[in-house]
């Protein structure tokens, strides 16, 4: 499918997943694609993703500037499992039929794809799968400070998403994101070191 090596980067909301990112683009040349990126791209008026999203829940997803409304879907991913479901079912496609293409595309030979949400078998898509585990009550201390999130906000996200132990059986590799970025910085050489042919 690509001539690049593709790795899944996951974990919950909170996690750290943009400083991994940030060091595998800055230090390794990775290529990066975010698709809840891809998701919101999608979602723009005259895209699928808007057109598809308006068909099934009908006009007040719309607002009066035209766009979809954030609140509104913010509170079906995160409020109702059915809605959650229906608009996973709805974007998901769409968004890994775009980042398929951009794989295909790229000329980087190392792409990471950053995702709390993975296909059903993620291994037929990617050749690794990195999980970035943080602490739950690191993570709420987090989504407080960079984003002003309640803490009944931030468990409620938590609680829309995969568990622990989904995470762990999808990963190849998991990180520990609760130290500090040289800590993360040592266990993200010794995962590519076979790939960069580096020796310790």
């Amino acid at each position: 499918m690509t001539n690049n090596h593709l790795i899944a980067l996951t974990g919950g909301v909170g996690s750290g997943k943009s400083r991994i990112l940030e060091l595998l683009a800055r230090e390794y040349k990775a290529d990066v694609i975010q698709t809840d990126l891809v998701a919101r791209g999608l979602q723009e008026p005259g895209n699928y993703g808007f057109h598809a999203l308006v068909q099934y829940f009908g006009q007040e997803i719309v607002g009066g500037d035209g766009y979809l409304r954030k609140d509104r879907l913010s509170a079906m991913v995160f409020g109702d499992k059915g809605d959650r479901e229906r608009i996973n079912r709805l974007i998901h496609p769409l968004v890994w039929e775009q980042v398929n293409r951009w794989a295909a595309e790229s000329d980087s030979s190392l792409m990471v794809v950053e995702s709390a949400v993975l296909p059903e078998n993620p291994g037929d898509f990617f050749d690794e799968v990195w999980y970035v585990y943080t602490l739950k009550e690191c993570r709420i201390r987090r989504l407080m400070e960079s984003r002003g999130y309640s803490r009944e906000q931030c468990l409620r996200m938590m609680g829309g998403q995969a568990s622990e132990e989904e995470f762990r059986r999808w990963a190849t590799h998991i990180i520990d994101n609760n130290g500090s970025m040289e800590d993360v910085r040592t266990q993200v050489e010794a995962i590519l070191r076979p790939l960069t042919g580096e020796t310790s």
